[in-house]
């Protein structure tokens, strides 16, 4: 299932929002029950991140293949890393 343009610029909303925080996954979910989501460190990921965020990094999952792989091509994408970064406010 491939990521589309309005729901990247939806993700991008959500996690832009002032004052986003860890509860921007349970949001997420529900707005895209059909994706997969994992959350984790910012540095428990070495890939590029797709997108970034104040508080976020997006990394996509390709689950296509045998093996689960980062991709930066949405149209391959049927899942998100959810990447906290560690940011002193």
């Amino acid at each position: 299932m491939a990521l589309g343009a309005d729901e990247l610029i939806e993700i991008d909303r959500v996690l832009s929002a002032p004052g986003v925080d860890a509860r921007a996954l349970t949001e997420l979910q529900r707005r895209f029950p059909h994706l997969s989501w994992t959350r984790c460190d910012a540095t428990d990921v070495t890939e590029t991140p797709f997108r970034s965020y104040l508080r976020f990094e997006i990394h996509l999952v390709d689950r296509t293949e045998h093996c689960l792989q980062i991709t930066a091509d949405p149209m391959r994408a049927s899942g998100i890393v959810l990447a906290n970064r560690n940011v002193i406010s």
